[in-house]
């Protein structure tokens, strides 16, 4: 049977299209996040209290005033893959003056609220700067506006396609992992084997996902990774049935009595001779999963038992400003909320073209 035709006609289709092309994008995204960030600190957390909530495209004019102690020095992969600790703090001003040894700055409260400040020049900053060499200003745009604490939403929101597509890949990998091998076990012995796996999986089956995820989380604790072991572990009943199924229907045709009569071991026939022939539907199987778990892990950043602070991830991003919803400023939780909509879609699509390809009731001869 040939799919060739079919494969390209669903490529070139808008819809699969659009799925492959948010896809990428986010993928792109989630590996030059702090290269394309403007906040380039760790998570994206610097904290500009005087800035918070303020709408997309607000420009301030910032002073960096040094810390009393100076970050560790990190590497060019460090900083490209964990961002660069910022040795400043910054100090959002109306306007900077220096005179003499000393800079006066207007310092920014809020909309028509200020106070004057002043810096030694030199204690502060060291020698060699005067009016003509004061490099320590910078004007930073927020190109989708700041969240509650002042951080920039633009940035915080490409740091969460990380999180996002690696609690897809994890927990997809682990889950198909489990539901390879104990569907595999269950669809190929049969007998008392089938009945207590099943079992098994009957019993987990009829516990909410998000229960089950509750249980797995205390036990293991919250954080980063556990919250990704925590999704996988409760995620692969779906591909165990499945592929249980799919096992009992390849295992008694031609081909695999003709393995078992050479001798071959059940390990090679499950390996090379029944697993090769069903990948269509756990490839299907694998891009519904990956969906379900980036709205799993967004659903419990929601709820306070997935990704922890300061890391940025979309459940928690709206979780800390769900409240703006009814505000003239509702980006702060708009955004992330459409950029699981966009990634779950885009899942959803390419799903969907997988069966299509895969199926072999609609393949052409």
């Amino acid at each position: 049977m040939r799919t060739t035709g079919k494969t390209k006609k669903l490529f070139t289709s808008k819809a699969t299209f659009t799925g492959v092309f948010i896809l990428g994008v986010t993928i792109l995204v989630a590996l030059f996040a702090y290269p394309l960030a403007t906040d380039k600190t760790p998570d994206a957390n610097t904290i500009i209290v005087e800035l918070s909530a303020k709408p997309a495209g607000f420009s301030k004019q910032l002073l960096l005033v040094p810390k009393t102690t100076a970050p560790a020095h990190v590497s060019s992969w460090q900083a490209f893959w964990s961002g660069t600790p910022s040795g400043y703090t910054y100090v959002p001003a109306d306007s900077i003056d220096i005179l003499n040894d000393t800079v006066i700055i207007r310092h920014y409260i809020d909309d028509n609220v200020s106070e004057i400040l002043t810096y030694p020049l030199k204690e502060t900053w060291g020698p060699g700067y005067d009016a003509g060499n004061f490099p320590f200003v910078t004007e930073r745009t927020f190109h989708l506006g700041t969240d509650r604490y002042g951080r920039d939403i633009y940035s915080r929101l490409l740091l969460g396609a990380r999180v996002s597509l690696a609690v897809g890949l994890i927990s997809v990998t682990l889950s198909l992992s489990l539901g390879i091998l104990l569907g595999a076990l269950a669809g190929w012995y049969g007998g008392w084997t089938d009945k207590i796996i099943m079992w098994f999986v009957n019993l987990l089956w009829a516990v909410p996902t998000l229960l089950l995820v509750f249980a797995v989380t205390l036990t293991i604790g919250k954080g980063f990774w556990e919250i990704f072991i925590a999704i996988g572990l409760t995620s692969w009943i779906g591909s165990a049935r499945l592929i249980r199924g799919q096992v009992m229907q390849l295992k008694n045709l031609d081909y695999i009595t003709a393995a078992r009569l050479l001798g071959y071991s059940d390990i090679r026939i499950i390996t090379r001779h029944i697993l090769p022939n069903i990948a269509g539907p756990i490839l299907v199987t694998a891009a519904a999963n990956f969906a379900s778990a980036i709205l799993v892990e967004a659903g419990l950043s929601f709820l306070g038992f997935g990704v922890q602070p300061p890391t940025p991830s979309w459940g928690l991003m709206i979780k800390e400003h769900y409240n703006f919803l009814v505000t003239d400023n509702p980006l702060p939780a708009l955004i992330p909320g459409l950029a699981i909509f966009l990634l779950v879609l885009a899942f959803n699509i390419i799903g969907n073209a997988l069966r299509d390809i895969l199926d072999v009731k609609t393949m052409k001869k």
